[in-house]
């Protein structure tokens, strides 16, 4: 019988909560399209992209 694979819980990394004002702001981006959560990826162009449409957004090369 094997070990079952523990799941790691991530969502708590989506917010970030402010104790002192009482407030939680959403950290990562929701999908203009279908309004699902979109993932960040780094490599090989910075983007948003939405796992459930196809939906995506490049960043913006930044100025140096």
């Amino acid at each position: 019988m094997t070990v079952p694979k523990e799941i790691k819980a991530r969502a708590h990394t989506w917010y970030e909560v402010d104790y002192e004002k009482g407030t939680i702001k959403f950290l990562r981006r929701i999908c203009p399209r279908c309004g699902s959560v979109m993932a960040y990826h780094k490599v090989p162009v910075p983007r948003w992209t939405c796992g459930k449409c196809g939906y995506t957004i490049f960043e913006q090369a930044r100025a140096r």
